[in-house]
């Protein structure tokens, strides 16, 4: 029997652990037979102090960790993959070389990476994103949306399900047995 593998969500800046897109995506990841985590960080806009809480929480954990983030949930993820091995790291129109921000190097611990950005993003600017494929050798898609891409739930979703087939392969099918 295989170890179990948990999907941890973590949210954006101003949004909360069960928004749109996380609810959606977090069934795809239950119908794939994982389990989902969403992180609570509205008691700080802190990048870095999200990133020192979603360690503390993964220090305790002995499933396998997929990490999925959007916007500055974005950028919690890919840092903290830097330091974890995870199966697989998902980032929505994640957030990252922002001056601001105190690490500004990226390169997740895993061989499965995608990323998904709207065209018209415009708080995270596209090119970000694809900076961080092209030096990562990650999967990206570009839609036609703005930065929540709440508008863009099907497409997401069908990305993520080809993530999930890909970092946690017939999960489903081995959780049942």
């Amino acid at each position: 029997m295989s170890k179990a593998t948990t999907v941890y969500f973590s949210h954006g800046k101003e949004s909360g652990p069960w928004g749109i897109k996380i609810t959606y995506l977090g069934k795809i990841a239950e119908a794939h037979g994982l389990n989902v985590k969403s992180i609570d960080y509205r008691e700080t806009l802190d990048p870095d102090k999200r990133v020192r809480k979603l360690k503390s929480i993964l220090e305790k954990e002995t499933s396998n960790i997929i990490l999925a983030g959007s916007s500055m949930g974005g950028y919690v993820s890919a840092v903290t993959a830097n330091d974890i091995d995870v199966q697989g790291l998902f980032l929505i129109a994640p957030a990252l070389y922002f001056k601001r921000f105190k690490v500004a190097d990226y390169v997740p611990r895993t061989d499965n990476t995608y990323v998904i950005h709207g065209w018209d993003d415009d708080i995270v600017p596209v090119e970000r994103s694809q900076k961080f494929s092209k030096i990562n050798k990650a999967t990206m898609q570009l839609l036609d949306g703005g930065h929540t891409l709440n508008d863009q739930l099907q497409p997401m979703g069908d990305f993520f399900q080809q993530f999930l087939n890909n970092c946690a392969p017939n999960h489903a099918e081995q959780s049942q047995q």
